[in-house]
């Protein structure tokens, strides 16, 4: 039994949001170009989330996020298991996991299956669809196979909205074709006018008002609700009045935000201007979505507690007679006749089983009757069943096998309006009956009471219940809603309706074949006698041409021929029929007709007379018989001109005609060569069916490697979009490295571990005689215009301590160069070789000399004059002092330079009033002038001085010094101020 694979369903962290919508993008083969055509164009704010799945390969790192973010100014993610989903962001899907959300919180879970045929989109999309309903929106794009269509299905299945790519501008094909064909595709557009038409759509109130009051269908007694049920019902002969009113009213506002229509009376004038939407509205009320064993829990019951039940109650030769309302496409009445056959084939006993599967839509009857399905159905149907029941197309598809085919009959049928079919053994109506309202609805229990068996079974949605008619039916398993029909409680009021009359011609064969066991007997005692009297002898031939069954004597026409037995009838025919007999039997395979032979002359063994017969080679085909079956019956006819009595011979003439003798020994060895040519090509005939059993299969071997192959090609393609991309990247950034190169003045060269030239700058060649050519050559090979500098021994040392250096080099043309190495580090932190760079330092050598010059010509005016001098900084600390100073004081540069005036000398300049002009009016007026010092001083004395000050402010920002001047006037007397 099939197994279900649903989400990992992880408590979500805090409260689930689900106010905005959700976008899935499908993409494979060719779709980097549409989804940059798509994002291009997208706004920062739209107000939704926008999650790409793509095919890609477990063994390559995936660019794509960084290709994308180039093109949209939202932010591009990598999808992390349990990270909450945002708006106004492009996510994207991990290789090598399945992704899905549940609360709005992503889930990743491992793949079922590692390698083989994987399906990320279909299993993303659905878990979207239970997710977020009606706000989320589907778009595929580019890619090869049908991956998408299922999980589109299932998003409109929910209310959701789907795009898909036009065709023609695919690069490939194969998805957005897949779903185009479903009929359930909301838009079908170039890529680039997609975000138009997206951000229209959730904008409209549909979406963005979903679960408040201020609907736009809010009243459904409205006439223009009326009048849209009107022209369903005159257009397609469906009459949803008693549809449940929220599904009919949220599906009109679906169709009205696809085309941006804001009131009820616009879209009902929309309706009459354009009959097709009057037949797509009508396909979105049926909600036509299905899948094979859906819910495999509950199939899984019905396989091990209702089927066999089925099979024991039957007696006799009597059919299991299923019903499937609303079948749409088909998938659940085949899943049921899988289960048939699988429990018919373990039970070891021939059951003929009828399923009937009706539907009001008569594109998807067409569909059924077909049983073509996509390629994905193998995420739905196990393995075992998919080999054992379905046939590979050549288009990737799947097709139902012809016994599975053989064993359904679609049709088109009002459950509400046609007549029920009636002695069914099981009824299968499951997610039909949450659509319609409570007064339809008791209306139909009743119908299918009366239709069941008094043993039959009701198999009814997980989300469906049969509500108050407990008295009708008693359950089997209430989780999965399978009753058992009760006996009866109540005499029928009528009798039960006839089945449609299309399907009267399709069950004339099916009717009950017995109802008392007398008339049976009577019956089969007639038939028998009527065959033996009145019917000719024929026999029923598989399509190998062997015997199953003779009827009636055929031994004047087939015979057992000498050595091991053989029931082909090609064998067993007498010599004159063989001839005749396999040329009818190819004809009437290979034209699909009845062929007569007419007037074959036989010679019997028993000379009793040469006799005419007419061959007869027809097809059978019943619904009852599990295969084609070739009848052959033989019509004897006298031949005229020879005596049939076997004790007269015929007369021989004593003067035969010589020719006429030749002519028959000639005709008689002819014969025999045509029939052993006709033995060698059946023997021939036989060894091509078996070389053909073996071509085919080598070709299912192929055909699962052409599978994998096209599987590594989509990841390939789609690894080589992205590559182009990067290249593209790449390609810019070089442009900009050789701008930049070309641009600076700073010469650079880069260097492998071994010394050999990486690459260089253009300013470079005015330092080393380098051309194009020298890449790849040592660097020591290239001659140099530095002097007294070794840089290969630079970069050696380099290499080996890691550490940079610095050099200052002049060249011989007397230019300076700053010369800074150091190691070259790769992103991966790798040391790879060496970077040196040249700066050329000329011009602040040259301001380095004048500064220099300047600085010794004021230091010899200092030294010259006859005053003390100090330079003091803003602490008011010594900077430096001159020559006078030092000689006049009798103090040492060591104890001067650094300290603090006012601590020079044991504190002998700590005069508070000097240091009230230093420290407060040098700051305010930068001056003054003519202060006078009367000081005892340890080592010189009583003196009297005279201070000058200038606060002195440096160009170059630096803090601003003060120039403090001293002289000496004690041998002069008393000197004011």
């Amino acid at each position: 039994m099939p197994t279900s694979r649903p989400p990992k369903k992880i408590s979500p962290k805090g409260d689930a949001k689900k106010d905005f919508p959700i976008v899935g993008i499908g993409a494979s083969a060719g779709g980097l170009e549409a989804l940059e055509a798509f994002l291009a164009p997208m706004p920062l704010d739209t107000g939704m989330a926008f999650v790409v799945i793509q095919h890609l390969s477990p063994k390559h790192k995936s660019l794509m996020a960084e290709i994308l973010q180039r093109i949209t100014p939202m932010k591009v993610t990598q999808i992390e298991d349990g990270m909450r989903i945002e708006p106004n962001r492009v996510y994207l899907n991990v290789p090598d996991k399945e992704t899905a959300l549940f609360n709005s919180v992503f889930q990743l879970t491992d793949p079922a299956s590692r390698e083989g045929f994987r399906l990320p989109i279909d299993y993303f999309f659905r878990s979207l669809a239970e997710d977020h309903a009606e706000r989320a929106v589907c778009v595929i794009l580019s890619g090869t196979g049908s991956d998408g269509t299922l999980g589109l299905k299932a998003i409109k299945g929910k209310g959701g909205m789907s795009m898909a790519q036009e065709e023609h501008q695919a690069k490939y094909a194969g998805m957005p074709q897949s779903a185009i064909e479903t009929g359930l595709v909301d838009l079908v557009l170039p890529v680039e006018k997609m975000s138009k038409e997206l951000i229209a759509y959730v904008k409209h109130p549909y979406v963005k008002n979903r679960g408040k009051s201020n609907r736009i269908v809010a009243d459904t007694t409205t006439a223009f609700f009326q009048k849209i049920l009107m022209l369903i019902r005159s257009s397609a002969g469906a009459d949803f009045t008693h549809y449940k009113r929220t599904t009919v009213s949220r599906r009109i506002e679906r169709r009205m935000a696809v085309h941006q229509l804001d009131h009820i009376g616009t879209y009902f004038r929309f309706l009459t201007e354009r009959p097709a939407e009057v037949q797509v509205l009508f396909k979105d009320l049926l909600i036509g979505v299905t899948s094979f064993f859906r819910d495999p829990q509950a199939f899984e019951i019905l396989a091990t507690r209702v089927i066999p039940r089925l099979l024991e109650q039957k007696q006799g030769d009597a059919p299991l007679r299923i019903w499937v309302p609303g079948c749409s496409t088909g998938e659940e009445a085949v899943s049921i006749a899988i289960l048939m056959e699988e429990a018919v084939s373990k039970s070891n006993r021939h059951s003929d089983v009828q399923i009937f599967a009706t539907d009001l839509d008569p594109d998807a009857i067409e569909y059924a009757r077909a049983g073509k399905y996509t390629g994905n159905i193998v995420a739905d149907v196990p393995a075992g069943l998919l080999e054992k029941y379905f046939v590979k197309e050549e288009n990737k598809g799947y097709r139902t096998s012809k016994k599975i085919r053989a064993t359904i009959v679609y049709a088109l049928q009002n459950l509400i309006a046609d007549p029920p079919f009636s002695k069914l053994d099981l009824i299968s109506c499951r997610n039909l009956l949450i659509y319609l309202d409570t007064s339809l609805q008791q209306k139909i229990f009743p119908i299918f009471y009366y239709a069941l068996n008094q043993d039959g079974y009701l198999f009814l949605g997980s989300s469906e219940s049969i509500g108050k008619f407990g008295d009708l039916f008693s359950p089997v398993d209430s989780r999965w809603n399978i009753y058992e029909r009760k006996d009866s409680i109540v005499q029928r009021s009528s009798t039960p309706r006839l089945p449609p009359p299309q399907f009267v011609a399709l069950l004339a064969d099916w009717v009950e074949r017995k109802s008392t066991q007398g008339e049976i007997d009577i019956r089969e005692l007639a038939e028998k006698r009527i065959i033996a009297q009145y019917s000719p002898p024929c026999v029923f031939l598989d399509d190998h041409y062997n015997i199953l069954y003779f009827q009636g004597s055929t031994g004047k026409y087939l015979v057992q021929p000498s050595g091991k037995p053989t029931l082909n009838i090609l064998k067993m025919a007498r010599r004159e029929l063989q001839a005749k007999l396999a040329s009818a039997l190819s004809k009437a395979v290979r034209q699909q007709t009845r062929v007569v032979c007419e007037g074959v002359q036989i010679a019997p063994d028993d000379n009793s007379g040469i006799f005419s017969v007419d061959v007869i080679v027809q097809l059978v085909r019943e619904p009852g018989v599990k295969q084609e079956l070739i009848m052959v019956s033989f019509e004897e006819k006298s031949h005229p001109g020879k005596i049939a009595n076997g004790n007269t011979a015929p007369e021989e003439s004593s003067d035969t005609d010589p020719r006429i003798l030749i002519l028959e020994n000639e005709l008689q060895a002819t014969k025999e060569y045509l029939r052993v040519t006709i033995e060698e090509l059946q023997t021939t005939n036989e060894e091509l069916r078996s070389t053909n059993e073996e071509m085919q299969s080598a070709n299912e071997e192929l055909t699962s490697t052409n599978e994998e192959l096209e599987t590594s090609r989509e990841e390939l393609v789609n690894m080589n979009s992205q590559l182009q991309g990067k290249v593209i990247q790449l390609s810019e950034l070089s442009n900009d490295v050789e701008n930049l190169y070309s641009s600076t003045a700073i010469g650079t060269v880069f260097l492998d571990t071994r010394l050999n030239i990486r690459r260089f700058t253009p300013a470079l060649t005015d330092i080393f005689n380098l051309i194009p050519s020298d890449v790849g050559r040592p660097i020591s090979d290239i001659t140099s215009k530095l002097a007294d500098y070794d840089l290969t021994a630079s970069v050696r040392s380099v290499l080996k301590t890691l550490q940079h250096s610095e050099a200052e080099v002049q060249n011989k043309e007397g230019t300076w160069f700053s010369i800074r190495t150091l190691p070259y580090r790769t992103v991966e932190n790798v040391i790879d070789g060496v970077v040196v760079s040249f700066v050329d330092i000329t011009a602040l050598k040259e301001v380095e000399k004048l500064a220099a010059d300047a600085r010794a010509f004021a230091e010899t005016i200092t030294d010259t004059i006859r005053e003390a001098l100090l330079v003091l900084d803003g602490n008011l600390k010594v900077v430096s002092a001159n020559k006078v100073f030092y000689r006049n004081f009798q103090i040492t540069r060591e104890k001067t330079e650094g300290g603090q005036i006012f601590s020079l000398g044991n504190g002998q300049w700590d005069i508070p009033r000097l240091r009230e002009l230093l420290e407060k009016i040098i700051p305010e007026k930068s001056s003054f002038d003519d202060f006078e010092v009367e000081h005892d001083f340890p080592n010189i004395g009583h003196r009297k001085m005279v201070l000058n000050a200038r606060m002195m402010k440096q160009q170059s920002g630096k803090p601003s010094l003060v120039l403090l001047a001293m002289e000496d006037i004690t041998d002069r007397g008393h000197h004011g101020r």
